[in-house]
C-alpha cells in the first residue's frame, strides 16, 4: 500500500474589526482577489486567495492584541507574521508611499544572502507583514 500524500498548505485566517478594509488591503497591495463567501447568517467568512495561498477572514468584536513590534509577536505559539516576496523592494516601498505603516526596515541581509532585503509593515488589524526581495534557498 502506498504512502498517502503529505497535506497541502491551504490557508491562514485572520481575525478583522472591518472585514472589507482588511480585504481591501490584501486585494489593493498583494494581489488576492474574492474566492468564496461564506454567509453565516448576519456574518459572513470571506476567503481571498493569490495563487496557491489563502487567506480566510473572519470578523471581530473582541478587543484587538496588543501592538506588535519590529518583525512580529515574539511569544511561542503566536504566528510572528505573514510574508511576501517583490521583485523591486523600493518600487513596492515608493508605490505604498506611506498609505501602510512600516514597523522595521527596509534592512540588509545581504550577509547571509546577496540581495536579500526585507521591511516589515503592518496591516489594518496590527498583523504585521513581511515584504522582502531577493530571498532563495541554499543549494
Amino acid at each position: 500500500m502506498a504512502e498517502p500524500a503529505p497535506p497541502r498548505w491551504s490557508h491562514v485566517a485572520l481575525n478583522c474589526r472591518d472585514l472589507a478594509t482588511t480585504e481591501a488591503f490584501y486585494r489593493t497591495w498583494f494581489g488576492f482577489h474574492r474566492a468564496r463567501v461564506v454567509e453565516l447568517g448576519a456574518d459572513q467568512i470571506v476567503f481571498l486567495r493569490n495563487g496557491d495561498a489563502y487567506l480566510e477572514l473572519f470578523g471581530s468584536t473582541a478587543e484587538p492584541a496588543q501592538a506588535s513590534k519590529d518583525d512580529g509577536p515574539q511569544q511561542p505559539g503566536v504566528p510572528r507574521h505573514l510574508a511576501f516576496q517583490t521583485d523591486d523592494l523600493d518600487a513596492f516601498l515608493a508605490a505604498v508611499d506611506g498609505a501602510i505603516p512600516v514597523q522595521l526596515g527596509p534592512l540588509d541581509f545581504h550577509d547571509f544572502i546577496p540581495g536579500w532585503r526585507s521591511a516589515w509593515l503592518t496591516d489594518p488589524d496590527g498583523v504585521v507583514v513581511e515584504i522582502s526581495q531577493g530571498y532563495r534557498d541554499q543549494e
